[in-house]
């Protein structure tokens, strides 16, 4: 019995063996070798997978360069380092890419945004947005479960008075939170904003206003002030124009609400200035 129980697993230890000897001779003699620039570029790259870039991931993103498809100034975590590296890689001039971060439009802290219900459930935001919207009495407002928090590679989150913040000095601007924010209430803008819209509330003014008291009430003081046309509103919410934006601020000392404020992320190059 156990002579037959050895000498079957002999057969199929031997079977085994000579179809690995196979498949390695095969992919000897037909196999593709992977481009090296490949390889070179994948090393590069931080290899988050965030897929800020618009691929799936770093490695779909290498390919993508080295068939000469995309350039190379698309990783945002990586910024102008990756790039000009990645530049030398594929022997081309690399624009150096615009340095993004993370931001939360909303400041509908517990003081300013009441509750129109409790809830007793999971603790995320997304199973919160699926009861009703959440429990809040702004629909459109952060839900404070820190989601977003959750996925952040960089530890760059935090909740604060109900309101999830973003530290821009260690944010790496991979957008992975924007992605994960059921209330698509998180955005990227350049990293050398000036100014920002709290809010991201589509409620008429009075509606709004009620439920918030931070809340843009589409007023539009800031539209009519803004001399370069960097702002209007949309749907009931400013909106900030960045390529428009000269940062004078104008537009921050006219909100009645103060729902748009003046920023200044820390992590800003010494020589910046705006044009």
């Amino acid at each position: 019995m156990i002579i037959d129980v050895l000498t079957a697993l002999g057969v199929v230890v031997a079977i085994g063996l000579l179809f690995g000897i196979l498949l390695a001779l095969f992919i000897s003699l037909f196999g593709i070798e992977e481009d090296e620039r490949v390889v070179q570029i994948r090393e590069t790259l931080p290899g988050i997978n965030c897929g800020a870039c618009g691929f799936k991931g770093c490695a779909d993103y290498a390919a993508a360069m080295a068939k000469g498809d995309t350039p190379p100034n698309l990783c945002i975590p990586g910024a102008e380092d990756v790039a000009k590296k990645l530049g030398e890689i594929l022997g081309v001039e690399v624009e150096e890419p615009k340095d993004m971060v993370a931001f939360v439009h909303c400041n509908g802290t517990c003081d300013a945004a009441p509750e129109k219900a409790n809830y007793d459930g999971i603790a995320t935001c997304k199973a919160r947005a699926a009861v009703y919207g959440g429990p809040k009495a702004c629909n459109w407002g952060c839900l404070g479960c820190g989601d977003c928090a959750a996925v952040c590679v960089a530890d760059a989150i935090c909740l604060a008075d109900g309101i999830a913040r973003i530290n821009t000095e260690r944010c790496v601007g991979c957008g992975l939170c924007v992605k994960e924010c059921p209330k698509k209430i998180i955005s990227m803008v350049p990293q050398e904003t000036a100014a920002a819209v709290f809010c991201s509330s589509h409620d008429r003014g009075a509606d709004a206003r009620k439920v918030c008291q931070n809340a843009c009430i589409a007023c539009k003081k800031c539209e009519k002030t803004c001399p370069h046309g960097a702002i209007t509103v949309v749907n009931n919410c400013a909106v900030i124009d960045y390529s428009k934006c000269t940062g004078c601020g104008a537009c921050t000392e006219v909100c009645p609400t103060g729902c748009l404020k003046r920023v200044s992320f820390p992590d800003l190059p010494e020589d910046f200035s705006w044009n």
